[in-house]
């Protein structure tokens, strides 16, 4: 055999011994689907595709066509995806509409499956439980929260809960009755939390995930925030000690110690997420845990920016450490990749997402200049492509 023959047939044996591993490093690139408010210019749900390597995003391709699907959440399995339709009335009550929908595999395009009635009115947020087999949503006009069993064809099945949250707090304007502004599910699927801005508390609720049911549990009370902070959205640090909270009215970030064995949420921290020199007019939207458990995000609308914190892991306590604000406009949702490299920003009244690179050492945003117009867009989520 030649010299030449045996460089060939080793680059073949080497490249095949090589692919495996490459395929270990993970996905080369993310689907990134946008959740809106539809009128005039936005359909829908959109899909765009993020390259890992560059920060890029693709022009973005109407997905699936529905009536303001603000809030989305995919299925462990990737097979579905499941969101809110924030709306007032549907099928004649008094309710939102949450939609099931299948992922097609290849191109990643929605077909619906079916939808059900959210039990009250203008649902905001949704969410998977972590073995797949149950729905939960929030509704913020209705200020109750609902889950549904999931069918194996990835339906929504009926026979969940709806349970219908009472009380106010001190804002006239904002609070005046009860806004359940999110619900998230801890890892182990025990116990749901959600945040209900006009109550100033994250109520606690057992979770039968295999019966989709949610049930109060008297021995775990709702973590309770300062009066008139506005509680809105919630994420747990990756170890599954601590959790945090974002208040709209307050600007503040409220960390927590969570018991997972009692679902049990003990405050240890509050810290505001605006600059001190700021003296305008903000309101928080989303918060965000990085994947490494070292950073923690926080949207202000207003100031519009992306608040940056460093987090110390064996106490869970904040460090703010930066503002990111270059081409940000009342970013309601972001949302950073499942590799911790990109932070994607919905500017819902600029048209767009940005996409920003993370600084794996500080945690700090840096602008890449990639971006894609959707009108209103309301909420981000990723799953890898094949």
């Amino acid at each position: 055999m030649s010299h030449r023959c045996c460089l060939v047939l080793f680059a073949v044996v080497l490249a095949s011994w090589l692919t495996p591993f490459a395929e270990a490093q993970g996905p080369t690139k993310m689907r990134v689907y946008l959740g809106t408010y539809t009128g005039e210019k936005s359909k829908g749900i959109y899909l765009s595709t993020l390259d890992l390597a560059t920060g890029k995003l693709s022009a973005p391709e109407l997905a699936a066509e529905l009536v303001s699907p603000s809030f989305l959440a995919i299925h462990p399995s990737g097979k579905y995806m499941y969101a809110v339709g924030e709306i007032a009335d549907f099928q004649g009550k008094k309710a939102g509409a949450v939609s099931a929908l299948a992922v097609d595999p290849a191109s990643g395009k929605l077909k619906l499956v079916n939808q059900q009635p959210s039990g009250g009115g203008g649902p905001c947020h949704v969410s998977v439980d972590p073995s797949g087999k149950c729905v939960l949503a929030a509704n913020y006009g209705g200020g109750s929260v609902c889950s549904f069993p999931i069918g194996d064809d990835g339906s929504l099945k009926e026979g969940g809960s709806v349970i219908q949250h009472k009380g106010s707090s001190v804002n006239p304007q904002r609070q005046k009755e009860p806004h359940a502004h999110s619900i998230n599910v801890d890892k182990d699927g025990h116990y749901a939390f959600a945040a209900d801005l006009g109550l100033d508390q994250v109520l606690v609720y057992k979770l039968n995930a295999a019966h989709g049911t949610l049930e109060v549990d008297d021995h775990v009370p709702p973590a309770k925030v300062a009066a008139g902070s506005g509680p809105r959205h919630f994420a747990f640090h990756p170890s599954g000690k601590f959790a945090y909270v974002i208040n709209e009215l307050a600007n503040t970030v409220v960390a927590f110690e969570y018991n997972p064995h009692h679902g049990l949420l003990t405050e240890i921290q509050s810290i505001g997420t605006l600059p001190r020199e700021f003296s305008g007019t903000s309101y928080t939207a989303e918060v965000v845990v990085h994947p490494s458990g070292k950073f923690l995000y926080g949207s202000n609308r207003g100031h519009n920016s992306i608040a940056v914190f460093a987090i110390d892991e064996k106490t869970g306590k904040l460090t703010a450490t930066s503002h990111q604000a270059e081409g940000i406009k009342t970013p309601r949702n972001f949302a950073v990749d499942p590799t911790g490299k990109w932070l994607l920003v919905g500017n819902q009244d600029a048209a767009g997402v940005i996409v920003f690179g993370i600084d794996q050492e500080t945690g700090a945003l840096k602008p890449t200049g990639s971006k894609i117009e959707v009108d209103k867009p309301v909420c981000i989520r990723f799953w890898p492509t094949k």
